[in-house]
């Protein structure tokens, strides 16, 4: 294998995994049945199926948006790839402390009698909300400092795929949100929601660990 495969292999990888593990954990698709089920009561099932598929589209074509966009409007705005990592990081370890000591955020209660919900509030904020943003954004930086042009390349392709991949889990968890709820339960439920909440904490200070090693470096 030669030296540029070994780093196009390793680039993927990385990024594919790095955006998968982020995007998942910030996102939690269990902790979106209970919203879900909230704002489909009164639908039939194929309403809701087509409200979930709808709002992963949705979701999946603003992350897209938020992972090439990021830089140019960064650098719009004048604001340094540390400042966004510093920023992005204490907005994903909030979310997490948020869902590590309360009881997971049903947005949108009273709006159940909806029939339009796809894009607010399930696509927005619900999945693509402040800290999966943050975190396409911030990886866009971190895109944006490859030295070599096809690994750049390679690198939006992975964290693609990885939106991809995550918006895929999240259908198919609201496609199945009932069966999960009365499998799990509302204890399990809270359980994993604050077990992501800690992961999310740790994402956070990374990011602001990365941020602040930025800055020190001049960048």
């Amino acid at each position: 294998m030669s030296f540029f495969e070994s780093l196009y292999e390793k680039t993927f990888v990385l990024f594919f995994l790095g955006g998968l593990i982020s995007l998942v954990t910030i996102t939690n698709p269990l902790s979106k049945i209970p919203l879900f089920l909230a704002l489909t009561r009164d639908m039939d099932e194929e309403r809701r199926r087509h409200q979930a598929r709808k709002a992963c589209i949705y979701a999946f074509a603003i992350l897209t948006v938020s992972l090439f966009g990021g830089v140019f409007i960064l650098h719009g705005f004048g604001i340094s790839y540390g400042a966004l990592r510093v920023a992005g990081g204490l907005t994903i370890a909030l979310i997490g402390y948020r869902m590590l000591f309360y009881s997971p955020d049903v947005l949108a209660m009273g709006e159940r009698g909806r029939q339009e919900i796809a894009f607010f509030p399930l696509a927005l904020p619900s999945i693509s909300g402040p800290g999966s943003i943050a975190v396409v954004i911030g990886i866009s930086t971190e895109i944006a400092e490859l030295k070599r042009g096809f690994q750049q390349a390679q690198a939006y392709a992975a964290t693609v795929s990885s939106i991809l991949l995550s918006c895929i889990v999240i259908w198919l968890t609201l496609r199945s949100a009932q069966a999960v709820s009365r499998l799990i339960g509302q204890e399990g439920l809270d359980a994993l929601g604050r077990l992501m909440g800690f992961l999310l904490i740790c994402i956070g200070v990374q990011f602001v660990g990365s941020g602040v090693r930025t800055f020190l470096s001049g960048a």
